[in-house]
C-alpha cells in the first residue's frame, strides 16, 4: 500500500516552495520583537518556513469561517459573526514555541481578512506559588498538574463561544509567579495558545468518564520539536544569557544566581533540566506531538529542516 501515512512529510525546500504570497517580509526591529532569548530566527526562515505556515492557516481560516455561514444557513439560523479560529502552539520548554507564536502572531495580523491576532500564554493559568507550595508542586511547575485546568479550559471554551470579552491571568517571569494582571480580549479574529501542555488529551474523571481538553476547541495545532539533547543544549545556553541579563535584577526570582560563574550556572542549569523539565518533557509533552495538526522539527543549529502536516 502506497503512502498509507496520515501525514505529509516535506523537508524545508519542498515545504518553502508551497508560499504563494509575500506576506513574510517583516522588518529587523519586527524580527527583534519576536525573536526569544538565544532563538536563531533569521529572514530566511521566516520566508521559507513561517510564510508558507501563515499561507495555510489563512486558507484554513477562511474555509472555517465559509462551514460556518454553511452550517448556519443548514440550521436555519442567522447569527452574526463566528467564534474565533483558535491555534494551540505546544512543545517544550527552551524549543522557541514562545518565538512561533509571536511570529505567527505577527504574519497573520498582516492578513486583511483577520487583522485582529491575540495571544494568550497559559503561564498565567499556573497556581500561584503559594499554592504550588502548599500542594507540594512548586519543583513540578509545568507539570501539567501544577496548572488551573479547569479555569484554562473554562477561558478557551469562552473564547470558543464567541463571547464579546475573555480573560485570562497574566504571568511574570520576573517573579516567576501569576499575577493580579489580566489579558482582555476583546473579539479577536485569531486567538493563539501557546503553552507547554496545551496538547495534553483530556484526563479522566473520578467517575471514569473522560472530560473535555482544551485542545478539543483548536482548529489547527502546532507541535515544535527537536532532539532532546538540542533542546537541553538551548535549556542551558538561555539559563547562561538570564544570568547575564534579567537575573541581576534585584527583583528577579532567580536573582541569587546571578552571581555563579559560568561553571556552577551551566551545571545548576543542567540539575533544573535534568530534574524538572526533562522528565516533564518526556513524560508529559512530547507524547502530545502526535496529537498536533502540524510538526515544526529543528535541528541543532535551532533551524527547522521538516514539517509534517496531518491530512485531513
Amino acid at each position: 500500500m502506497a503512502d498509507a501515512s496520515p501525514y505529509v512529510e516535506l523537508d524545508r525546500n519542498a515545504w518553502a516552495r508551497l508560499a504563494s504570497s509575500t506576506n513574510g517580509q517583516l522588518s529587523d526591529d519586527q524580527l527583534t520583537r519576536v525573536r526569544g532569548l538565544g532563538d536563531e530566527l533569521d529572514p530566511a526562515e521566516v520566508a521559507e518556513v513561517y510564510r508558507p505556515l501563515s499561507d495555510l492557516l489563512s486558507l484554513q481560516v477562511r474555509h472555517a469561517e465559509e462551514l460556518h455561514r454553511a452550517t448556519e444557513r443548514f440550521l436555519d439560523r442567522r447569527r452574526p459573526g463566528r467564534s474565533p479560529f483558535v491555534i494551540g502552539i505546544g512543545g517544550s520548554v527552551a524549543v522557541g514555541k514562545s518565538t512561533t507564536a509571536r511570529l505567527l502572531r505577527e504574519l497573520l495580523a498582516r492578513w486583511p481578512q483577520h487583522p485582529q491576532v491575540a495571544l494568550v500564554t497559559t503561564d498565567g493559568f499556573l497556581w500561584p506559588n503559594n499554592e504550588l507550595q502548599r500542594r507540594g508542586l512548586l519543583d513540578r511547575k509545568g507539570f501539567p498538574e501544577s496548572y488551573d485546568r479547569k479555569a484554562l479550559l473554562r477561558f478557551v471554551m469562552e473564547v470558543k463561544s464567541g463571547v464579546k470579552q475573555a480573560d485570562a491571568p497574566l504571568y511574570s517571569h520576573l517573579h516567576y509567579d501569576v499575577t493580579d494582571q489580566r489579558q482582555v480580549l476583546r473579539g479577536p479574529d485569531i486567538v493563539i495558545v501557546e503553552g507547554l501542555n496545551v496538547l495534553q488529551p483530556a484526563a479522566l474523571r473520578h467517575d471514569g468518564r473522560t472530560g473535555l481538553a482544551i485542545s478539543d476547541f483548536f482548529d489547527f495545532s502546532v507541535y515544535v520539536d527537536a532532539a532532546t539533547r538540542d533542546i537541553r543544549q538551548w535549556y542551558v545556553e538561555r539559563f547562561l544569557r538570564l544570568r547575564d541579563t534579567a537575573f541581576r535584577d534585584p527583583q528577579s526570582y532567580f536573582h541569587r544566581y546571578a552571581d555563579l560563574d559560568t561553571e556552577a550556572a551551566a551545571a545548576r542549569a543542567g540539575e533544573l533540566w535534568d530534574t524538572i523539565n526533562g522528565p516533564n518533557l518526556e513524560t508529559n509533552i512530547r507524547p502530545t506531538r502526535a496529537r498536533a495538526t502540524l510538526v515544526l522539527r529543528k535541528a541543532g543549529d535551532h533551524a527547522v529542516r521538516w514539517v509534517r502536516l496531518r491530512k485531513r
